[in-house]
């Protein structure tokens, strides 16, 4: 028993490890979510793929056979103890027992052991009396049982955690496994056409189990279903396709999807019928003794276009055309060949908007009543208060170099509202690997909508004719007309300022933007004066940037911008997004300009014949918890004898036993005792000494 337990209790942990950690995904992803220590150490202990590692497998079958073995050798024991009453115990051997009792009975021993069988019928024991022969005259044991059921649970409990191993290694990769050590099958780590691919990664469309996802787009239909593996796939030929007609999807105001619906029709190889179905989440179709699961959704090839806006001088817009989860190669694309992969088209973005003011909690302070106020309430209420909100559509893409390192780019449609600025600016995402959160551009949106505006504002800042006509622009608007001297000084250092924040556009080694007036305060300015004098150089900064601003615009046949608080916020935003600009990865950044949505169903598809035997275990494992643990094996032993000396006399001895001691085993015997043997009534509640 403590091995089977140990077993389980191994099993148990692989199970957990198994399922938060996921299973046969590629060894890139292990490598960027847990770093190469780590993920080679799963690797190697097989935790990418727990239920068909060979100590698992190992384990599970030392399990079955050592539960297996319990059952083999105490069943039969157990069934004959229920047809067993005992009734041949001696009586000196009740005196040995906890429970029992002894009285006179002014009745013949056959007459008490008639009375004493019925009662015990009526209050449902089973009961056999024996006849036996004493010294003076027949005596009779009445044998009685109750709660024989108890044997049963432990037989059915047992039997349960066979069934279910077996059933679980039915259903598990086990047989696929074995088709790839016996058949030689190769999971298949290429790419390209479905139909293309060879029988050596093929499984057999008789494939006893399988359990793999089916992708489905609109329109199209799908017959081969993939398994996932640690180094590749395995095709699994299904005996019908499946075509989907439509795909919905509703989303609750949180931005999470609430349904999940597909409407299909299943052609059947065989037999030629097309079979409506609708599919939704946890309302499968079966069909041949697969079922198909609705599991997921994906894009199914939407057209996009895209446009490069260009953040360096030596980069021309111009626009692409594309499908999501295709690829192109940019010939000349920052002086090399890149490839643009299409990887997300997302329409709809829910983000939390709420006031993060008190995200910075001082841990000196404590405010019991505003955190009652918030955990107390509705059972809707929350401590953080969210306000949600969609803000459109936004692309995801890939630039891969020829070494084939990536970098992960994600970026919105529209221009977001950003409450707590009190500015609409557009959101651009990059990141290095999947394991880490995207970073953001904030470029700001000007009084079109648009990034036109600091897209020319960026450009003519590293136009030094531009950028001299900016600051004398600027030095004539804020020095008086009859102070030349101080309007040339003025136009010297607000060139100078200019120049450092402007830098040489080397996206290499940026070195402009704020960082470079930064340095140049704590290279030429008292640390004592630099607050004052970074508040000089900023006000000068904004009015150089604000000068370019307006002869851009003018330029553009634009109306120039108004000084109001809104172009206030527009331009202490651009000096931001300039300085970060110039980290910004790539010469452009490409902006989705229009879609044509085409999505796709991802569904499950199984064949799993272990399932009704888990169902089976499951349902004797239920029967067995409650016939161990809620039913009571008890016997009782009534040996009457007759008295020597009053033959119409008999005395009475009484034994109980039971499987488990609880207070209601005393109580029950003293009832009995009353009942039966006629001592006197039992209180109704245990006294302090029986608690």
């Amino acid at each position: 028993m403590r091995f089977a337990i140990a077993l389980l209790t191994v099993i148990c942990i692989a199970s957990v490890i198994g399922t938060v950690l996921q299973q046969h995904q590629p060894i890139n992803n292990y490598v960027n979510q847990f770093g190469p220590f780590w993920s080679q150490l799963f690797l190697a202990l097989k935790l990418n793929a727990v239920y068909s590692a060979w100590w698992f497998l190992i384990i599970l079958a030392f399990l079955v056979i050592s539960t297996s073995l319990c059952l083999t050798r105490h069943t039969p024991k157990y069934l004959a103890d229920l047809r067993n009453f005992k009734e041949d115990i001696r009586e000196k051997s009740l005196q040995a027992f906890n429970l029992k009792a002894q009285a006179d009975l002014p009745e013949s021993s056959q007459a008490a052991a008639q009375r004493i069988g019925q009662g015990l019928v009526q209050l449902g024991w089973r009961v056999k009396v024996q006849e036996r022969t004493t010294a003076n005259g027949t005596g009779f044991m009445v044998a009685a049982k109750k709660g024989a059921a108890n044997k049963l649970g432990y037989i059915a409990a047992h039997t349960a955690i066979v069934l279910i191993c077996l059933g679980g290694l039915l259903d598990g990769d086990l047989i696929v496994r074995a088709q790839m050590w016996l058949g030689g099958k190769t999971p298949f780590n290429g790419s390209g056409r479905i139909s293309e691919v060879i029988d050596q990664h093929r499984l057999s469309v008789t494939n006893p189990t399988f359990r793999g996802n089916l992708p489905v787009a609109e329109g199209t239909q799908a017959d081969t279903a993939i398994l996932s593996q640690s180094d590749g796939v395995l095709l699994q030929p299904l005996p019908f396709s499946v075509e989907l007609k439509k795909f919905i999807v509703e989303y609750y105001d949180t931005g999470m999807p609430k349904l999940f619906a597909s409407e299909v029709i299943l052609h059947d190889y065989e037999t030629g019928e097309a079979i409506p179905k609708r599919i939704e989440v946890n309302h499968p179709a079966s069909h041949r003794g697969i079922e198909i699961y609705q599991s997921s959704f994906d894009d199914g090839g939407s057209k996009i276009k895209l446009s490069a806006v260009p953040f360096s001088a030596t980069t021309k817009p111009f626009e692409i055309h594309g499908i999501v989860g295709e690829s192109t190669t940019l010939a000349d694309f920052d002086g090399s060949p890149v490839t643009l992969e299409f990887t997300q088209l997302r329409t709809i973005n829910v983000e939390n908007f709420s006031n993060r003011e008190g995200a910075a909690v001082d841990v000196r302070k404590v405010d019991l009543r505003s955190m009652l106020d918030s955990r107390t309430g509705a059972g809707h209420k929350t401590g953080t208060e969210k306000k949600l909100r969609n803000i459109g559509p936004s692309i995801g893409y890939k630039l891969r170099d020829s070494a084939g390192q990536a970098r992960e780019y994600q970026n919105y449609m529209l221009p977001t509202d950003m409450e707590e600025e009190g500015n609409s600016v557009f959101l651009l995402g990059v990141r290095e690997t999947e394991a880490e959160p995207f970073r953001y551009l904030r470029v700001p949106a000007d009084p079109e909508g648009k990034m036109d505006t600091f897209l020319r504002l960026r450009l003519a800042l590293l136009d030094p004719a531009q950028r001299e006509a900016a600051v004398r622009s600027y030095a004539n608007n804020a020095t008086p007309t009859e102070r030349p001297d101080l309007r040339d000084a003025l136009a010297e250092s607000a060139l100078r300022i200019a120049i450092l924040y402007a830098g040489t556009g080397n996206r290499e080694k940026p070195d402009g933007g704020l960082q470079a007036l930064g340095k140049y305060l704590e290279d030429s300015v008292p640390e004592s004066e630099r607050e004052r004098a970074s508040e000089v150089l900023l006000r000068i900064l904004n009015g150089i940037l604000f000068e370019l601003t307006q002869q851009l615009r003018s330029q553009a046949q634009l109306p120039p911008l108004q000084v109001t608080p809104e172009t206030q916020r527009f331009m202490a935003q651009a000096v931001f997004a300039l300085s970060d600009a110039q980290y910004y990865p790539a010469p452009a950044a490409f902006m989705l300009e229009d879609f044509d949505q085409v999505q796709a169903s991802v569904f499950q598809v199984a064949r799993a014949p272990g399932k009704k035997v888990v169902y089976l275990g499951c349902f004797f494992l239920i029967v067995g918890i409650f016939g161990m643990l809620y039913v009571r094996d008890r016997r009782l032993w009534v040996w009457l004898a007759p008295q020597a000396e009053a033959a119409q006399n008999t005395h009475a001895t009484m034994a109980m036993s039971c499987n488990r001691k609880l207070i209601d085993i005393d109580r029950e015997f003293a009832q009995l005792n009353h009942q039966l043997l006629g001592a006197a009534a039992p209180t109704t509640a245990p006294t302090a000494s029986e608690v």
